[in-house]
């Protein structure tokens, strides 16, 4: 048995977790979800009822994205994730905390003004965009030093924090291109053209109960 990833290719949660589950080679079952018609599965194993969820063989069910992303390094970490070259784990994940906590509040509310009445203005827009640029930053101010958020390789704070990095950047990618963050943006850049990310965002069709299983991450 095979543990089972109900899974949406776009949503940036679910990309951490299927970046986690490629570095470890972990193989799952991927059932794609269509969001606005969830399978009784998903919300049976899951009372938040979003994605990403990880349906374990022991039946054990981890419904947040970082928490599958640990469980799936703790298993085999080859590219060392979850041991930065700067840092401890512990600080890549109070990294990871502020992005999901502060930055993704201003992302939203940039990204999605109509879906904020109390936020629905221009001013308060780019009110939104500027909080979420201090962080930013502080992003362009660590990649001065080395080429990695926590060091000179790659590790779980790049692949937790890119996906977000890069919806903010796709709001607006004029305006992105003309900040002053040359760094962020070379690392943004190199993220999207990269083998991982390539790796899990082939689109597959909704899953169905009775349909042949989807393998993830596909063998090469």
């Amino acid at each position: 048995m095979r543990p089972i990833l109900y899974s949406f290719r776009r949503c940036p949660y679910a990309m951490r977790a299927r970046l986690a589950l490629w570095a470890s080679g972990q193989v799952c079952e991927l059932r794609e979800v269509v969001l606005r018609n969830k399978p009784p599965e998903l919300l049976a194993a899951s009372a938040k009822a979003t994605v990403p969820v990880l349906v374990l063989p022991s039946g054990e069910v981890l419904d947040q994205s970082l928490d599958i992303m640990l469980w799936a390094l703790r298993q085999h970490d080859p590219f060392a994730w979850l041991a930065p070259t700067h840092g401890t784990l512990d600080d890549m994940l109070a990294l990871v905390a502020r992005v999901d906590g502060d930055f993704k509040h201003h992302l939203d509310r940039y990204k999605y003004p109509g879906r904020y009445e109390e936020d629905s203005t221009l001013h308060s827009t780019h009110l939104h965009r500027a909080a979420a640029s201090l962080l930013l930053d502080a992003f362009e101010t660590r990649l001065a030093a080395h080429d990695f958020l926590l060091g000179q390789r790659t590790g779980l704070a790049d692949m937790a924090v890119a996906p977000f990095v890069r919806q903010f950047a796709h709001v607006d990618p004029d305006w992105f291109a003309a900040q002053p963050w040359p760094r962020l943006q070379a690392w943004l850049t190199a993220w999207e053209a990269s083998d991982a990310l390539a790796q899990v965002m082939p689109k597959f069709p909704p899953w169905q109960a009775g349909a042949p299983a989807v393998c993830f991450p596909i063998a090469p």
